[in-house]
């Protein structure tokens, strides 16, 4: 686990950033997948908490790493519950980040291109916008839906290229997952950065090669 060095920002003219385990804390979604839907998947289907993860857990590893793991119309449909109602109900507990939109505001006054690069599902992105005021803070909001392929996915990134061109030895992007870096060192993303706290409620993940921050307040 790598310390971060400090970025020349200088050096940077473009900014592409994660959102939920970035920006957004990861509590939620972890506690929303992995206790709230096993939770209503029992319910609806007569079985108590164990049984139903023990049939969820193997249909989320089969398709984890691919655009079906975060789509919400796909689990809707392969677990029959509405998931997009469901998530819409919680959205009190969609909340930045320590730090997170402070950081946002004083990358706004940097004159960066700042651009928000999420595998979040429309409609996930757009209930956490209506929550938090994402949006205001970024000239441009993707979610990967609309390439047909997660940030993990090699070929996700000449497709963002080809709508944002940027220089990629001139960007900087952070997330807080290893494959979505392992892709992004790989397209040429000349400034990574991980993030070792991505969700509050549980200890600092190891990051590997890629230097790292706690929280992306650290790095201004």
């Amino acid at each position: 686990m790598e310390t971060a060095p400090a970025i020349d920002w200088s050096q940077i003219d473009t900014v592409l950033l994660d959102m939920d385990g970035t920006l957004l804390d990861l509590r939620f979604d972890n506690w929303f997948w992995m206790e709230l839907i096993p939770q209503h998947y029992a319910d609806a289907n007569g079985l108590d908490a164990v049984e139903a993860w023990e049939i969820i857990k193997p249909k989320f590893g089969a398709v984890r790493g691919t655009i079906q793991w975060y789509c919400i119309e796909h689990w809707s449909r392969e677990l029959g519950l509405d998931i997009a109602t469901i998530k819409r109900t919680t959205l009190e507990q969609v909340s930045y980040l320590p730090g997170a939109e402070d950081f946002l505001r004083r990358l706004k006054s940097s004159g960066k291109r700042r651009v928000l690069v999420t595998n979040a599902h429309p409609t996930t992105l757009a209930f956490k916008d209506e929550r938090v005021g994402l949006r205001a803070h970024f000239d441009a909001c993707y979610s990967t839906h609309t390439f047909r392929m997660p940030k993990e996915n090699a070929g996700f990134w000449p497709r963002l290229n080809a709508l944002e061109g940027f220089d990629a030895g001139r960007t900087l992007f952070v997330d807080d997952s290893l494959p979505v870096l392992h892709a992004a060192h790989d397209y040429g993303i000349g400034w990574l950065r991980a993030i070792r706290c991505p969700d509050s409620g549980q200890p600092a993940q190891d990051t590997g090669r890629y230097a790292a921050v706690d929280r992306i307040a650290d790095l201004l």
